[in-house]
């Protein structure tokens, strides 16, 4: 890596299945320079170090997976993590094939020849392993997201697919191996949660004929469904009821927050809340709906989701996060009142 680009960083089973010619995004805005420079990195590596964002979701963490085992394959040496101080998997993705490849932040090369990213939109996004980024030869970043600027020397960004997990399925097919069944329920569940189970405007007919491609290999969609949906423990159902109870609909905006303090009554886990977001945002009188989680360290992660008449990603890049047109979010060490104060000024 030259010192201006290293100084930029830190700133029942089926048969195979292949993707179709054009890897279902033959539209896609990277260039095939920056294409076939990955795969040449990634033939002429012995070691593939590969990270997701920090509290992966299940686009992030099964991009990256899908991948890791697609390397394995190839014979590659590969290490694959993600940058959390508190190295935990989130329960609602603890079903998903392949966690057996996971390895702690610790055991990360410190200055690795090639690195790949998956989802993270900013080198902060990578939690304790930015620095090593920022040390690795090469940087090959694989997402989707709007505010991502390129912070890698090889960008495979396209702000035009429904998910990371679009990319991540294109670089498999390019590689040259067949998508078996772990690697087609990995993709699935980055599809499927990035397009809020088909219901969001990203949802193609490319979404739908990669879907379609996946599912050849035999999943089983309906206990995908359930592991990622339908399910929660007692606890959560009592930290919803108070995240209701303080709930607050003003011009157009409905928010509300969840402290520490109200998951550590009933023992929940900060991964467990994800889901609030999407029960606040149904309110029929809001176009915005935003939900402050309060982690264990004290910071606020704020979640914020637009239908249409506010570009959340834009105002949340603002103010040090980023994310998409109706779907965003960023972290704040302010006071409720200060944050939302920002927030709303903005708005």
């Amino acid at each position: 890596m030259t010192p201006d680009v290293r100084d930029e960083i830190r700133r029942p089973a089926a048969g195979p299945v292949q993707g179709p010619a054009d890897g279902g995004i033959s539209r896609t805005a990277i260039g095939e320079g920056e294409w076939d420079r990955a795969l040449r990195l990634i033939h002429e590596a012995d070691e593939v170090a590969l990270a997701c964002h920090i509290s992966p979701d299940g686009d992030a963490l099964g991009s990256m997976l899908a991948a890791a085992k697609a390397l394995t394959a190839m014979g590659k040496r590969v290490v694959a993590s993600f940058g959390d101080r508190r190295f935990v998997v989130p329960r609602l993705l603890r079903f998903l094939p392949a966690l057996d490849l996971l390895t702690v932040p610790s055991a990360f090369p410190a200055e690795p020849d090639l690195m790949i990213t998956f989802d993270a939109s900013t080198l902060e996004r990578l939690g304790v392993l930015a620095a090593t980024a920022g040390k690795a030869r090469e940087v090959i970043v694989v997402d989707h997201h709007a505010s991502n600027q390129g912070f890698g020397t090889v960008s495979l960004i396209d702000p035009g697919v429904a998910a990371t997990a679009v990319l991540a399925e294109e670089l498999i097919r390019r590689l040259g191996q067949p998508l078996d069944r772990d690697m087609a329920t990995l993709l699935y569940v980055g599809l499927s949660t990035d397009t809020g189970q088909f219901r969001h405007s990203s949802t193609t007919p490319a979404a739908h004929q990669m879907a379609a491609r996946l599912v050849a290999a035999g999943l089983r969609t309906d206990e995908i469904a359930r592991e990622l949906w339908d399910r929660s423990p007692f606890a959560y159902l009592k930290v919803l009821a108070a995240a209701l109870e303080r709930v607050v609909l003003e011009d157009g905006l409905v928010w509300t927050y969840i402290s520490h303090a109200d998951r550590a009554a009933y023992g929940l886990p900060y991964d467990e809340i994800e889901g609030v977001i999407d029960v606040i945002r149904r309110t029929d009188e809001a176009d915005v709906a935003v939900v402050l989680k309060q982690d264990d360290d004290g910071a606020w992660q704020v979640s914020a989701r637009s239908k249409g008449g506010a570009d959340v990603g834009a105002i949340s890049t603002a103010l040090g996060g980023g994310g998409h047109c109706y779907a965003a979010g960023f972290t704040s060490h302010d006071s409720v009142e200060e944050t939302m104060a920002r927030f709303k000024e903005m708005l």
